[in-house]
């Protein structure tokens, strides 16, 4: 049976936006991913979003028209729990058990510094392989994590947008045309959503 490699990208997705789009599909080139599976957070333990339901929506707008993504609602469905990262790749790794799938957890630099904050932070290495996005302006260097030496790190481009950005120039009336998904922006017009700080 051949091996599958699926890369794990969770996130809040508060927008997604093409940033998103473009460093997944560079990740999936470089580590010749089957397929990059987008996990948009129910309830993540550190941060408070739009519901859960909307970033779904949105996440599945954003992805749709790439073939080697998918979307999957495993932390929105039960938006009642915390949802830690820990949980949701045992899930994976239970869901896919038959299927000779190899997961790979893909985190970016700032997580990876925190990753001790994490629950079970090793427990992550049971069930995937934890590959670090690397920016060019990040020096792992200055970063004595103890997991430096279980993880795998590949560059990727430096995107000067986030969901924070885009956030504020909804708020501020500023137009986010080329940032996200047409499909994303009309979702965001129609449901009204980021105009409260």
């Amino acid at each position: 049976m051949i091996l599958k490699k699926y890369g794990i990208f969770g996130g809040t997705f508060n927008p997604p936006h093409i940033a998103h789009s473009i460093l997944a599909e560079n990740i999936r080139e470089q580590l010749e991913l089957d397929k990059i599976i987008f996990i948009p957070s129910g309830n993540p333990p550190l941060k408070n979003s739009i519901p859960a339901q909307q970033r779904l929506e949105m996440a599945q707008l954003a992805f749709s028209d790439n073939p080697h993504f998918e979307v999957s609602d495993i932390e929105t469905k039960d938006t009642v729990v915390k949802s830690f990262t820990v949980n949701t790749l045992m899930r994976l790794s239970e869901k896919y058990r038959n299927d000779n799938v190899k997961l790979f957890l893909l985190i970016g630099a700032d997580n990876f510094i925190i990753l001790n904050k994490w629950k079970e932070p090793e427990k992550l290495f049971d069930y995937s392989e934890v590959v670090v996005l690397k920016r060019p302006d990040f020096n792992i260097e200055d970063h004595n994590s103890g997991f430096r030496h279980k993880v795998k790190f590949i560059d990727t481009p430096l995107l000067e947008i986030s969901s924070s950005m885009i956030r504020e120039k909804v708020l501020k009336g500023l137009s986010v045309k080329y940032l996200l998904d047409e499909k994303v922006e009309e979702y965001i017009l129609k449901n009204d959503l980021y105009k409260n700080p």
